[in-house]
């Protein structure tokens, strides 16, 4: 079968008209393969037409790029989206590992092209049993999915490619091309279709250039909320309606609170310790209405148990810790990188003016920080114990520093405001991800809508934090409202 393949390769070198492609390989490995497929945009299942493909490199490879052919030509997009290294290698009679390479990158190559369909092309029949499972190839992306499936739902796995940098630990990160690669042969292994969607250009735009420029204006901004709640999400919502999925299941640690009367707003999940209702913080009640948190009614330990039981090999797999994008690059190294921040030296100084130490930029500093100074305990006769970072001043690269009760304070001060309810009915606040909700009261009690400021007035002194981090405002255990900490 490798022969034949070899020897009278299907459609090589032919490009359908309409088609979209995707290509792996290259001068890492000298191998280069580019799949391309077009679809029926009138068939309710995605009927692919046609489809050929462009090999470079070992006989491997040309083999694996005719055999990806013969496997999809005919089928559906969601049987297609089925077709992984293992498919394309068992087409083949089977691979020597010096040749698997070549059905991985047929199978990066395949699944490029189908997510390039998936976004532009098809336009599936409505299925109210599918729901579309966002899979990142960790535990608990994992188990949601088979809960989805336990429940008797058709799951369609899909992964975001988000951010790629030879700098950066691929194998840390939740959206690098490994990452997709990992989570497409555990959905396959699961028996799911898999779908994998290049969303680079629009996270740059929409999430890192934005995080850069305000590390440059001395912020400390939270990626994560912006990202889910103008990003990520709405791309595979949008994804969703094309593969004619009702609803879209996440393994986030969360709940939606739903009533008759008023619409789905975000609930903290059972395991507060777990919950990640913050990082969701911007997501619209019209997007609530169609996601569904598997999680959120368990612990992380019933979650492991749970994939430990249906023998999933992620059981066990560690949390991610870094964001996405830095993946085991350091934020000053990959700010000077990516947005040309550099170290500048700068003065530390008290409120009073005087001059303690020095810092290598402002942002490598932030509110609230102790350690990394330079500055030994407290250098002032008057002032007793350690020093922390009080504010910070872009504009004049300059530190302030003072002891901790200097970061107390009964007021805070948050920007560009949505409050899904009126404001009377907000009674904590959250400042920090892992932070606990603080009691407070919005001032005036402004009604739901949008607000360009409000201003919090706590009902116990709370240590302020770095502007640029997102307040979530509570009613109980619901979020009722978000905004952007400013000074």
């Amino acid at each position: 079968m490798f022969a034949q393949h070899l020897q009278a390769p299907r459609r090589r070198g032919h490009t359908p008209v309409d088609a979209h492609s995707g290509a792996a390989g290259g001068a890492a490995c000298g191998d280069l393969i580019r799949v391309s497929v077009v679809v029926d945009p009138s068939s309710p299942d995605g009927r692919i037409l046609d489809a050929g493909f462009d090999a470079s490199g070992c006989g491997a490879a040309i083999a694996a790029g005719s055999a990806t052919v013969e496997l999809v030509l005919g089928s559906s997009l969601l049987n297609a989206a089925r077709v992984g290294a293992t498919q394309i290698a068992a087409e083949l009679g089977g691979l020597s590992p010096a040749k698997q390479h070549a059905a991985e990158l047929a199978a990066d190559a395949l699944h490029r092209a189908l997510g390039w369909v998936a976004r532009e092309q098809v336009c599936l029949a409505p299925s109210a049993s599918r729901t579309l499972v966002a899979m990142s190839g960790g535990v608990d992306s994992a188990v949601a999915a088979l809960l989805v499936a336990e429940d008797g739902k058709q799951a369609v796995a899909v992964t975001l490619e988000l951010w790629s940098d030879p700098e950066n630990d691929g194998e840390r990160s939740c959206c690098s091309a490994q990452a997709v690669r990992s989570a497409r042969s555990l959905a396959h292994r699961m028996g799911m279709a898999h779908l994998s969607i290049d969303l680079r250009e629009e996270f740059h735009a929409g999430v890192v250039d934005g995080w850069l420029a305000d590390h440059a204006s001395g912020l400390t901004p939270n990626p994560c909320v912006r990202c889910n709640g103008k990003v990520r999400l709405d791309a595979m919502l949008e994804l969703a309606d094309r593969l004619g999925a009702s609803t879209l299941a996440t393994g986030h640690y969360a709940r939606v609170a739903s009533s008759e009367q008023d619409a789905p707003l975000l609930r903290m999940a059972v395991d507060e310790g777990k919950d990640q209702s913050y990082a969701l913080a911007a997501l619209s009640p019209r997007s609530l209405a169609r996601l569904r948190f598997p999680l959120g009614a368990l612990t992380k330990p019933e979650v492991r148990e749970r994939a430990a039981q249906a023998g999933l090999e992620v059981a066990r797999r560690p949390d991610s810790q870094d964001l996405c994008f830095l993946a085991g690059t350091r934020g000053s190294d990959f700010l000077e990188r990516h947005g040309g921040i550099v170290r500048r030296a700068g003065a530390i100084v008290d409120d009073r003016g005087r001059k303690l130490g020095e810092h290598g930029g402002v942002h490598t500093l932030t509110v609230g920080q102790r350690h990394g100074l330079g500055i030994g305990g407290s250098p002032l006769e008057d002032v007793a114990g350690p020093l922390y970072v009080i504010a910070t001043d872009a504009r004049t690269n300059t530190v302030t520093v003072g002891p901790r009760e200097q970061l107390r304070t009964s007021g805070v001060s948050v920007r560009e405001v949505t409050l899904h309810r009126d404001g009377a009915q907000v009674d904590a606040v959250k400042v920090r991800y892992r932070g606990r909700r603080l009691p407070c009261r919005v001032q005036d009690d402004p009604p739901a809508g949008v607000h360009g400021r409000v201003e919090l007035q706590m009902l116990e002194q709370v240590e302020r934090t770095a502007p640029g981090q997102i307040a979530c405002l509570y009613e109980g255990d619901v979020i009722v409202g978000y905004g952007t900490i400013t000074l």
